[in-house]
């Protein structure tokens, strides 16, 4: 089990390899033209790492089932052995599984009366099915046994006419270096003609080595067949695997996916409506089963080929996928999938990847912004970060401290003293005391709408990844927007404003692109200058469009499966009192989303009626908050240790579900005669339901509404995840009263940023109607 464990093998669950083995079944007898399917005596199916024999098993329960409807009486149970003793084969690396498989088989043929004798044996083969495809002078093995089981899978698969290979192939995206024969077949896919080539380390998972083993066991030798696999969906739109699906669209002649979703990092295991989304693999013990989303792929080659240019797709969500898979097992093709046209732009992904139709006419985040600067990596976070200045300054006090040594500050503050490949602790502390500390205590962007306080250390490898580069731009006025080219998540949830130094946001690496480069000069392409000039509008207006464009709900929507892949592309319109508009808007847009920059009638002023009424801080009973009150003990976040360092990891704090009160209701119709919504518009925007956001038991922040507490931005949920950091256990102390309030100030700015969405979507789509032509990383004029 260790070992199955370390492959990344999961058994399968009787639905899908009953399905699977019925599709496969229908796709010979439609696209090859095998009248009897598996069944035909032609047809030798594979399952190149059987486990237990569960495709195996049931392939020869198809040939069973195909048998009776021929009413061939007494001789079906000889027919069926005949197959498993010459045309459906298994090859499995593990020893446990491969004798069960064994014993399953032979319990099949014996419920059907045609058991196996003493002399014979199912061709279920311990083997590794990677290798031993071609002739090759090898080294006898020790053991006889072991040597006459390898030459007999050999033998099969340099000989054997397979037709089908299915099965469940294990996914490892660490299974190591590969040598010999398997090297070759983690190198087939990196070569790309017409798409953009790989990128990451996707290639190197197991899975992909069936794949091509597969592929071109049918292409290049057999030159007509089936590949039928369940495995990781990665390689449907991941950028690692551009020339994979590039070389399926040219030797292949149907390509049919399954999605099975279920994944916990794009979607978080929910569906699009946020019901449960568990993994095909779940079972009563692991509810949500494995953590990456899951396909079935069923691939065609047929003997007079023409390649594809489009891809059979559907999704299956929820609880309920099981048995949407065996409801729909005999269906016809068309009957079943969408058809597909994969984007060539986008890498050819072979699932949906919406895109406004003139969306790859657009020019790219870079384009209208060439200069961006990557975030700050500390790689000691806990250490070179806090919440609190006078904290920090104690902190570093003591490091420059030449009066205490190493092991004091190693037992007060692990992770600054604890060694990795590009930092030693010892002599980095060293260096550092005799050139003495910096005055570089700045504020940090540590997360979207988290500012707290970073040291900034110029020398050495103390601070990760500094960013040189990054700290000239910090001026008075100027703003950066946060990007990613590639997206994690489903969901688009970049467009993060700072005016301050910024971290890379966690997982990936987020990219900030400045307004400007100096207090005169805009950080803009001279094509896209003298556009500006041309027209009387600001050298900012490029900017602000750009952050109006990203927030906008359409543009999110209509764009899904493009923003997932590369740069944001943004529709430049060539009228100048559409782009005036749409940068009045993203100015607007941006100080709301820089929380060190005051946003009128949302955090400084006369608050705007609607806005004043959410996020209150409450006190049970009524009366001020003091003291215990002040508390964060709600179990939003505790502490985990990982090598020295502190880990915060989140938790479900507590927050009470309620219906908006009457005065609640009055306020937010007046919030939509300000901003020009009638309020169940309004409702549909915040959510037509509010929380009660809990410091601890006493103590809350009143109405927040749905959609404003479920707000993300940077991959975050933009409140839990502030509270997370500053729940007693993990603060040390109580919430000081301007941070109560500054949770109050959070709720109202992105009440106001959601309550944009329809002005947002209207200037998006004038956008895209004014939109100038960009050839040649300029605007056609």
């Amino acid at each position: 089990p260790d070992l199955r464990k370390q492959l990344g093998v999961w058994y399968t669950p009787s639905e899908v390899v009953t399905y699977m083995v019925a599709r496969v079944d229908k796709a010979l007898r439609d696209d090859l033209g095998v009248a009897d399917g598996l069944a035909a005596e032609n047809v030798y199916v594979l399952d190149p790492c059987c486990g237990t024999g569960a495709y195996v098993t049931a392939v020869l329960k198809r040939i069973d089932r195909t048998l009776d409807e021929k009413g061939l009486g007494g001789l079906k149970g000889q027919m069926v052995k005949k197959a498993a003793l010459e045309r459906v084969l298994g090859f499995e690396i593990l020893p446990a599984p491969f004798i069960v498989a064994h014993l399953r088989v032979g319990s099949e043929l014996q419920r059907l009366g045609a058991s196996l004798k003493d002399d014979e044996r199912a061709s279920v083969y311990l083997t590794n099915a990677l290798t031993g495809w071609e002739p090759e002078n090898k080294k006898p093995l020790p053991f006889p046994g072991l040597e006459e089981e390898r030459k007999k899978a050999e033998t099969l698969k340099q000989e054997a006419p397979i037709l089908v290979i299915l099965g469940n192939p294990p996914y490892n995206g660490f299974a190591g270096v590969s040598i010999g024969e398997e090297r070759d077949l983690s190198e087939a896919y990196r070569k790309t003609e017409r798409v953009r080539r790989p990128e990451g380390q996707g290639l190197n998972d197991l899975y992909v080595r069936f794949f091509r083993m597969a592929e071109r066991r049918i292409v290049e030798k057999t030159g007509h067949g089936i590949v039928c696999f369940i495995s990781n969906y990665s390689w449907l739109d991941g950028l690692s695997f551009t020339g994979m699906r590039e070389r399926y669209l040219e030797v292949f002649d149907a390509i049919r996916i399954d999605c099975l979703n279920g994944d916990k990092y794009k979607t978080g295991k929910t569906t699009p409506d946020g019901k449960p989304d568990p993994s095909i693999f779940s079972t009563e013990h692991n509810r949500e089963g494995i953590q990456v989303g899951t396909a079935i792929a069923t691939l065609v080659r047929k003997a007079e080929h023409t390649p594809v240019t489009t891809v059979d797709f559907r999704h299956l969500w929820g609880t309920s996928k099981w048995q949407d898979l065996l409801a729909t097992a005999e269906a016809d093709p068309t009957e079943v999938y969408e058809s597909l046209q994969p984007a060539l732009e986008l890498g050819l992904p072979l699932m949906d990847a919406a895109a406004e139709v003139s969306y790859f006419s657009w020019p790219m985040l870079p384009e209208l912004l060439p200069v961006s600067v990557p975030g700050v990596k500390t790689s000691r976070d806990d250490f070179l970060i806090s919440i609190d200045r006078e904290v920090l300054e104690q902190r570093i006090d003591e490091y420059f401290d030449p009066e205490i040594s190493d092991d004091e500050i190693r037992a007060r503050y692990p992770s600054v003293m604890a060694a990795s490949g590009r930092f030693n602790p010892t002599d980095t502390r060293r260096e550092l005391l005799k050139r003495g500390r910096l005055p570089n205590i700045v504020r940090y962007a540590y997360r979207p709408f988290d500012i707290r306080w970073l040291y900034w250390e110029s020398e050495t490898k103390l601070l990760d990844e500094k960013r040189s580069e990054f700290r000239p731009l910090i001026f008075q006025s100027n703003i950066f927007l946060e990007a990613r080219e590639k997206q994690p998540k489903a969901e688009f949830s970049r467009g993060t404003i700072t005016s301050c130094l910024s971290d890379n946001f966690g997982n990936g690496l987020s990219t900030f692109f400045p307004v400007r480069l100096s207090a005169g000069k805009a950080n803009l392409p001279q094509s896209i200058g003298e556009f500006l000039v041309n027209r009387g509008l600001s050298l900012d207006s490029v900017f602000h469009h750009i952050v109006a464009t990203l927030h906008s709900p359409l543009y999110r929507t209509e764009n899904a499966g493009a923003l997932r892949m590369d740069w944001p592309r943004v529709p430049l319109p060539g009228d100048p009192d559409t782009l005036r508009a749409s940068a009045a808007l993203g100015a607007t847009l941006a100080t709301l989303l820089d929380p060190e920059t005051p946003a009128p009638g949302v955090s400084i002023g006369t608050l705007r009626v609607g806005l004043k009424t959410m996020g209150l801080p409450t006190r049970r009973g009524g009366g001020s908050l003091d003291g215990d009150d002040l508390k964060l003990m709600a179990r939003w976040g505790s502490i985990q240790s990982n090598n020295g360092s502190r880990i915060v990891m989140p938790g479900l704090g507590l927050v009470a579900e309620r219906a908006y009160t009457g005065e609640e209701r009055a306020a937010l119709a007046q919030e939509g005669d300000t901003v020009g919504l009638a309020l169940d518009e309004v409702f549909a925007l915040i959510g037509d339901k509010t929380y009660d956001v809990h410091l601890n038991a006493d103590a809350w922040w009143s109405n927040v509404p749905a959609r404003v507490w479920e707000y993300t931005l940077g991959g975050y949920q933009v409140i839990k995840k502030w509270l997370s950091y500053r729940e007693h256990a993990v603060l040390g102390r109580a919430l000081k009263p301007e941070e109560v309030a500054y949770v109050s100030e959070m709720v109202r700015r992105i009440a106001a940023i959601l309550l944009m969405g329809p002005r947002l979507d209207d200037n998006y789509a004038a956008s895209k109607a004014a939109a100038v032509e960009w050839k040649d990383g300029a605007p056609v004029v």
